[in-house]
């Protein structure tokens, strides 16, 4: 009897302590199965890009590239585009990038206000307009990347904002309020509530035995309940049936 009360008790403390954890997970996973995931990343706010009418002797080939600016060592080079032209992206040393017209053979990096603008005009294709463009040296943390962003924030009903790099000149992150709605559930699911990345941490783990103690040892408290309840049926029956056949 102490035995079975104090298994009581514990169980009681642990459903009260990992409840609320449990209650996240749930909730949790509610939400990620509401939302849509390419809303929630953004995809579908992303504008077609139009056809670039260009041939191979319009562009200029890497080396003319590397040479007219006097690039010493390239480490990594791409030929894409930004906006309404090809260009080339260079990583160089110590990571760093340049953007090269890919016509007229001018560094375009770091991009500036203007540039910054038509990019992400160009990037955006939902109905909102664009409401502001800052240049940020320490971007919040929703921003996964190390060193400063151009951040474009538009007025449509989701908050859309678009963190461009202002060296590769690249959309890099897609942001709104259903991004966040999705991180904040997220962070509480996997209990890392500093950037979410981190999934496999002691106080998510420790959490996780916690809880399936809690349903053990409730499973094992009905087991023992119900034995219990049994055996009480079983005495009084026996009882009865030694009532009845002294009365006999």
């Amino acid at each position: 009897m102490k035995g079975l009360r104090w298994t009581l008790k514990l169980h009681k403390w642990i459903a009260l302590i990992i409840g609320l954890q449990i209650l996240a997970w749930v909730l949790g996973g509610l939400v990620f199965s509401i939302l849509d995931i390419e809303k929630v990343r953004g995809e579908h706010k992303i504008a077609e890009q139009p056809h670039l009418p260009l041939t191979p002797e319009s562009i200029i080939t890497l080396k003319e590239a590397i040479k007219m600016n006097r690039i010493v060592k390239v480490h990594l080079a791409s030929l894409g585009r930004m906006v309404n032209r090809p260009v080339w992206r260079i990583m160089i040393e110590d990571e760093k990038h340049l953007v090269i017209d890919g016509l007229s053979g001018e560094i375009l990096s770091p991009i500036s206000f203007e540039l910054a603008t038509e990019i992400a005009e160009a990037d955006y294709g939902g109905t909102g307009e664009i409401s502001s463009v800052a240049y940020v040296e320490h971007p919040p943390t929703e921003y996964p990347h190390k060193g400063a962003a151009w951040v474009a924030k538009f007025d449509d009903r989701d908050n859309t904002t678009l963190y461009i790099h202002p060296d590769s000149a690249e959309v890099k992150s897609r942001r709104s309020t259903t991004w966040r709605i999705f991180d904040f559930f997220w962070k509480l699911h996997v209990m890392d509530y500093d950037d979410g990345e981190n999934f496999n941490h002691p106080l998510l783990v420790g959490a996780a035995f916690i809880a399936l103690g809690l349903v053990l040892s409730g499973f094992i408290l009905l087991f023992v309940r119900l034995r219990r309840k049994w055996l009480i049926r079983r005495a009084l029956r026996g009882s009865e049936a030694s009532a009845a056949s002294g009365e006999d």
